[in-house]
C-alpha cells in the first residue's frame, strides 16, 4: 500500500514560493518565542538572586537558606529545572553582578543562562563584562565561542593594531577598521613551531580556514590564496585576499616570517593599488592591507606607517601559546568547562 497522502491536488502556481515564505515566517516566529522565554528566565533568576541578596543583608539570613530554599522550590515546581543551590548562588551572583534591572533586561538578557554563567566565571568588573557581552550578542557566539575568546583575551587584543586609518580612511569608516583587526594574531591552533616558515604558515591558515577566520573576527569572507595580479604583464601574487562585508572593502594580507621591515610596506601597498584598480567594484571602498609579521618595532611601525598613502595595518602572529608552560597546564579546557557549567545536567544549571 502506498504511504503517499490520497486526494492532494496539484499545487498552483505560485504555492512553492508561498510556501517558502511561510516556513521562513513560522521559523522566525518560533525564534522569537525562545528568545522571548529566555529572556523571562533570565529576568526571573535576577529578580531571585536579587531577592536572596536583599533577605540575606536585611535579616541577616545565612547561606543555608539556599539550601532550604532549593528544597522547597524543586518540591513546588517539580518540572521545572534550575533551582538546585549552584544554580540559585549564580543567581546571587548575577544579581550581584548587575545591579541595574533595565540593564539586565536590554542587554545581558539577550543571552542564554549559560553564557552569563561564563561571564560571571571567567571575567573581573562589570566593563569587561559588559564588553565581551556585547560581543557574544553582536555575533551570536555559542557559549563554547565565549569562552574561547575570554581565553585568548580577546579584548586586550582588539583594535591595538598599528595601522594609519586615520590619515587614510574616512570616519567612521577609519574606527571601525581598527576595531576589526586586533594584535597580536594567536595561530596556536595550526600546531606549528615558531621556525616555520612564511609558506609553511600561509599553507596552514588556509587548511585550518575556518579556524582562521574565526581568529580574524566576524565579517572576513575568504577570496582565495596566492591570487594573480598582472601588471603591464608582469605577475604578483597575493599571499591572501579576504573580503570584509562590514567595511565593504577587500583585505590583502601579506605574511612576512621575520621582524617587520618599513620596506615590507612598499610591496604591501603596491598591491593595494592593484586590487583597488583590477579587483575592486566602484561600490566598493578602499582596500586595506594587514601586514603579518613574527615580530615588530612598534615604533618602526608608527613612523614607516605615516607617510604611506594607503590605509595599512602591522601585526604580530603567534604560532604558539606563550603562556608559560606550568600556567598553560593549569587552565582548564573548554571541555572541562563545559562540564563544570553543565554539571548538573538534569536541573539545567547553567542550559543554553
Amino acid at each position: 500500500m502506498s504511504d503517499k497522502p490520497t486526494g492532494l491536488i496539484e499545487p498552483p502556481a505560485g504555492y512553492a514560493d508561498w510556501l517558502v515564505e511561510l516556513k521562513t515566517r513560522i521559523h522566525t516566529a518560533q525564534q522569537r518565542a525562545a528568545v522571548a522565554v529566555n529572556r523571562d528566565l533570565v529576568r526571573l533568576y535576577w529578580q531571585i538572586g536579587r531577592d536572596i541578596l536583599a533577605r540575606q543583608a536585611e535579616q541577616g539570613w545565612g547561606a543555608k537558606v539556599i539550601d532550604r530554599l532549593s528544597q522547597d522550590l524543586r518540591a513546588a515546581f517539580p518540572e521545572m529545572r534550575g533551582f538546585s543551590p549552584r544554580n540559585l548562588k549564580y543567581m546571587r551572583a548575577f544579581a550581584e553582578a548587575w545591579p541595574d534591572e533595565e540593564f539586565v533586561q536590554q542587554v545581558v538578557a539577550q543571552l542564554p543562562w549559560g553564557h552569563n554563567a561564563v561571564l560571571l566565571d571567567r571575567l573581573p568588573g562589570p566593563n569587561t563584562r559588559k564588553w565581551y557581552a556585547a560581543k557574544a550578542i553582536e555575533h551570536n557566539w555559542s557559549r563554547n565561542i565565549l569562552v574561547m575568546q575570554i581565553e585568548s583575551r580577546l579584548l586586550e587584543r582588539s583594535g591595538k593594531v598599528a595601522t594609519n586609518f586615520d590619515l587614510t580612511l574616512p570616519r567612521p569608516q577609519s574606527d571601525l577598521a581598527r576595531e576589526s583587526l586586533k594584535d597580536p594574531y594567536k595561530l596556536d591552533f595550526l600546531g606549528l613551531t615558531n621556525e616555520a616558515q612564511e609558506r609553511v604558515v600561509e599553507g596552514a591558515l588556509v587548511k585550518h580556514i575556518t579556524q582562521f577566520l574565526l581568529e580574524l573576527g566576524a565579517g572576513f569572507a575568504f577570496v582565495g590564496r596566492q591570487v594573480l595580479l598582472n601588471v603591464g604583464g608582469d605577475e604578483f601574487f597575493i599571499d591572501l585576499l579576504f573580503y570584509h562585508l562590514k567595511l565593504r572593502c577587500y583585505v590583502v594580507i601579506e605574511l612576512k616570517g621575520g621582524k617587520f621591515k618599513p620596506e615590507h610596506l612598499g610591496q604591501l601597498s603596491f598591491y593595494l593599488t592593484a586590487v583597488d584598480e583590477q579587483v575592486k567594484h566602484p561600490q566598493d571602498n578602499l582596500t586595506i592591507g594587514l601586514l603579518l609579521c613574527k615580530s615588530k618595532n612598534k615604533v618602526v611601525a608608527e613612523y614607516a606607517l605615516r607617510n604611506v598613502n594607503k590605509p595599512l595595518g602591522v601585526s604580530e602572529y603567534q604560532l604558539v601559546e606563550s603562556l608559560p608552560a606550568e600556567l598553560e597546564s593549569s587552565l582548564p579546557s573548554i571541555a572541562q568547562i563545559e562540564r563544570e557549567l553543565g554539571g548538573d545536567e538534569e536541573e539545567g544549571e547553567t542550559e543554553e
